[in-house]
């Protein structure tokens, strides 16, 4: 009859509606891509080192947005439950409030395998992050002003800075070390004491405004005074991206002063909720292996977390390290970038 449908015909019927249901799955491997949040100033060598190595080892796609931390909290905060973001490398200050309303993954070790070779020190909270690299801070200056270099950071607040000096804003993390050391600076004490003497730290800093040429909240533009010569020293600057620009030819260097460095790490995190989470733990689990971290350490001019990958060439490895106290931060950072902003307007 022609209303019935032969077996023949349903077995053909079967196969095309598997097919129909099977090809979306197939074009989903077609185009499995994950979005990466991320520091601005390392947009450069994630898409010039990590990505293809990524993307050709997993066959996939990597989005990354580079921003500020603050930006990528913001982020995870405002579409938590419907998450677009997989993975985020942050400060550590923004780890800690993200784990305080529960945006972060645990990375276990089943998950992540390469945890087991990360320093313990590199590893917080029980795995809610890891740093992947520790850049380190001191103060960037312009060769050809300063041919010497910058031996202290009490120097900058010298009468013939008037107008050339850069500070990162507080909004900022690397803005934190500037703080601190000026409260060491004021105080005497030592800094896992001055650290928490921040009242000290500002009336430090409020007596440099004279020698302040600007406030940066983006780091590629302060950069672009500093090579330029109208600014003369950068602050508190980032090994990760004052080394880069110094190895690209820019007429600037890093000093070290006999203060002591600060140590700045970089963390990754597994975003709650992360869409394509087997390619986002992928993802982490890369960042902290050797292959990696030794690929990128050197161009990052920062050290590597992975036991097993050597400092690169060239670190000040023989400087005062000053860590700093991020729980600390995290429950005092809010009033600090009020005050910073009253007082340290130019």
């Amino acid at each position: 009859m022609t209303g019935n449908i032969s077996r023949r015909a349903a077995l053909k019927a079967g196969v095309g509606a598997v097919a129909l249901v099977a090809a979306p799955a197939v074009v989903r491997a077609q185009a499995k891509e994950i979005v990466v949040g991320g520091a601005a100033s390392h947009k450069p060598w994630v898409e010039s080192i990590v990505q293809p190595f990524f993307e050709q080892k997993y066959t996939c796609k990597i989005v990354y947005e580079g921003t500020r931390s603050l930006v990528n909290l913001e982020k995870m905060q405002k579409n938590k439950g419907n998450q677009y973001l997989s993975v985020v490398q942050m400060d550590d200050p923004v780890m800690i409030l993200a784990v305080k309303e529960g945006l972060l993954e645990k990375l276990t070790p089943d998950k992540v395998p390469n945890l087991a070779n990360i320093r313990p020190d590199a590893v917080h909270m029980d795995g809610m992050w890891a740093n992947y690299l520790a850049p380190w801070q001191g103060i960037a200056y312009n060769k050809n002003v300063l041919p010497n270099g910058v031996a202290s950071w009490g120097d900058v607040w010298d009468a013939k800075f008037k107008g050339r000096v850069i500070l990162p804003s507080l909004q900022n993390t690397e803005g934190l070390a500037n703080l601190f050391m000026a409260s060491h600076l004021a105080t005497g004490k030592p800094m896992s004491e001055a650290e928490k003497d921040t009242d000290s730290g500002f009336k430090q800093l409020a007596k440099l405004k004279p020698n302040l040429l600007t406030v940066y909240t983006q780091m590629p533009q302060a950069f672009n005074l500093l090579e330029q010569g109208e600014a003369w020293v950068i602050v508190g600057a980032l090994s990760s991206y004052a080394l880069e620009r110094k190895a690209a030819g820019a007429p600037i260097d890093l000093a070290a002063p006999k203060e002591g460095i600060f140590a700045s790490p970089s963390g990754i995190c597994m975003v709650q909720g992360a869409p394509a989470a087997d390619l986002a733990y992928a993802y982490i689990n890369e960042m902290l292996g050797a292959e990696v971290q030794g690929k990128i350490s050197a161009p990052t001019f920062a050290l590597p977390t992975n036991k097993s990958v050597p400092p690169p060439a060239g670190m000040p490895i023989n400087a005062t390290m000053h860590s700093i106290d991020w729980a600390f931060v995290a429950e005092n950072r809010n009033e600090w970038v009020k005050r910073w902003d009253r007082e340290m307007g130019i």
